[in-house]
This record gives C-alpha cells, structure tokens and sequence, in this order.
C-alpha cells in the first residue's frame, strides 16, 4: 500500500520552518502524495504567524501542483485544562486542527497533568488529530492516551521527526505508544512534521515503528485520502450541531 498524505508540515509562516506551502506542494507531488496539511504552529509558539493568517485561507486554491492542500493549525495546548491557543472563530474556518504540547507554550507538570492536559485537548469537539505523544519533553500516560484515541475515534499521531536524531531518541516513549495502539486499535496518522520541503512525505521510521509493534493497516489513516476526508467532514458535520 501507499503512502498518500502527509497531514503535519510546516512553512515558512512557522518562523522556524524554511519553505513555502508551494515548494512543499511539489515535493509532495514528486512523492506521489494526494493530500498535505498546511499546519503552520499556532500564535503562541515564539516567531508564530499572528491569527490573521489563519483567518486569510480562503485565498489558497484548494490544489497545488495536483496535491489537495488542507490547511490548517498546529494549535498549542497551553494549560492543565487542555486549552488551545487559537480562538473559536478562527477553529471554525480550519480544514485541518492538529493539537500538541510544546516546550514554551506549555508550563509542564506532572504525568498526571501532563496526561490530563493532553486528554482534554483530544475531547475538544475542534480538535482532529492529537500529536507527537512520544516526545520526551513531557512525561505522560501513553497507554491512556491510545485507549482514549480508540474510544474517542481521534486519530493520535506517529511522528516521523520525532524519531530523528535532531530530537534525541525518543523511540522507546513512541514504541510504547504505538504497543498500546495496537493492542487498542485505535486511528493512527503517520505525520513528517517536515519543516523543510525536503521533508514533506518522509514517514519511513514511523511506518517501520508501526508495522513493528503490530498496528494494521487499516488503523493508518495515510493509506487512503478518501478515509481522512470523509473523517474531517464528519468531525465538521458534528461542530455543526454544537
């Protein structure tokens, strides 16, 4: 099977990312990927875009290069409760949420409330997809987090940049959370967090993490981007009621 999305990446707007949503698109293409989150960090990440980035999407058309573009946010948790750092009105327009805990953004605490933090986000009727649990930063309950993602129906991520060495080793904390997805069979998105064009598709450590600790196919929402389409509609479908 194919890998046909990549869901996590980052433009120059990130302010510590170094290419545009262009030059990311065309190595998506070449990759031979059909969809690719624009998923720049949310405003309280140091040298963020401001929320009138978030707010201008209706300017992009809806494909480059042949690649479907969602955009969207990596929106920051910022609190023991969970809470994200863009507002409501700017969540509502998004194509795509991701949400995680970052090194600034977040004040840090113990697996206890590191854990809750990260399980109120992934309740939050705006949130898609939770990721990257397997960063060392913040100690948390992985088998907690993948059971919830299985009962909930969010999609945790396996991120690939997480497993480089630039991010020190952090296989073990993703190992065990992928065991726990497995065993759970909760959705699993494989994402780059490709911060350079160079990047964009590059998902062979965590698709190795994933076939390794038992997770099926059917469990990876990047094989199929009918599947992570129909997913984001639904999740917009039940926004809609609230």
């Amino acid at each position: 099977m194919d890998i046909l999305a990549d869901l996590h990446t980052h433009t120059v707007a990130s302010g510590h990312a170094y290419s545009t949503i262009t030059e990311n698109a065309a190595a998506a293409a070449r990759k031979g990927l059909k969809l690719l989150g624009m998923t720049d960090h949310g405003p309280s990440m140091p040298g963020a875009p401001n929320l009138y980035h978030f707010g201008n999407f209706s300017i992009l058309p809806e494909t480059l290069c042949g690649v479907r573009i969602l955009p969207g946010v990596e929106a920051n948790i910022t609190s023991y409760e969970g809470e994200l750092d863009i507002p409501l009105r700017y969540l509502k327009q998004m194509s795509l949420v991701l949400v995680g805990l970052h090194v600034i953004c977040y004040p840090g605490g113990t697996l206890e409330q590191n854990t809750q933090a990260y399980l109120k986000a992934m309740s939050n009727p705006f949130t898609d997809i939770m990721v990257h649990p397997g960063r060392p930063d913040f100690e948390m309950d992985l088998d907690k987090i993948a059971y919830a993602s299985a009962q909930l129906g969010i999609p945790v991520e396996i991120n690939n940049s997480t497993l480089g060495p630039e991010k020190g080793n952090a296989w073990d904390n993703c190992r065990r959370f992928a065991r726990s997805a497995a065993k759970y069979r909760g959705p699993i998105v494989l994402g780059s967090d490709a911060h350079f064009w160079n990047r964009v598709g590059e998902l062979g450590s965590a698709l190795e993490l994933a076939q390794e600790t038992g997770i099926k196919d059917y469990q990876i929402l990047n094989y199929s981007p009918d599947k992570i389409l129909e997913y984001l509609d639904q999740r917009r479908k039940q926004r809609s009621l609230l």
